[in-house]
């Protein structure tokens, strides 16, 4: 399990790596911080599942906002901007999965050299970000 130094209380386990999968799913489960959220983004090529298992998580898909609690699923499909929000609550435990995985291979190199986009500079966050097929368009509007 992974400790995200940027946020305190933020973890992740990985569950499901893509070179497991032949590339077909990444797979991991996250620890939020009530108030945690996502940054505003999309992945050119991967559809992501985000899979409420306690808390509550609000989903900005495009334009529309959906709250989900433990036992449901919030869909994000590529190329579509999104962000998320844990409620300011409770934390909030969530599975995400990325088919294919590639989009998820960002989570699974930001675990490995332990360093967040904050802790990057411009260059190696292009070069992160272009790799895993994300786009950041900025904080959550959440």
């Amino acid at each position: 399990m992974g400790q995200d130094r940027a946020s305190p209380g933020r973890t992740y386990a990985l569950k499901l790596r893509g070179g497991e999968t032949s590339g077909s799913i990444m797979m991991f489960e996250q620890t939020l911080p009530a108030g945690t959220r996502s940054t505003f983004h999309l992945h050119r090529d991967s559809d992501e599942v985000a899979y409420v298992l306690s808390g509550e998580l609000t989903v900005l898909v495009g334009e529309q906002v959906t709250v989900r609690g433990p036992g449901d699923c919030a869909f994000m499909p590529r190329g579509m901007r999104h962000a998320w929000k844990c409620g300011d609550a409770e934390p909030g435990r969530v599975l995400f999965l990325y088919t294919p995985a590639r989009a998820g291979g960002l989570i699974e190199e930001q675990q490995r050299i332990g360093r967040g986009f904050k802790s990057m500079n411009a260059s190696e966050l292009a070069d992160i970000l272009d790799r895993h097929g994300w786009e950041l368009f900025g904080p959550s509007p959440l």
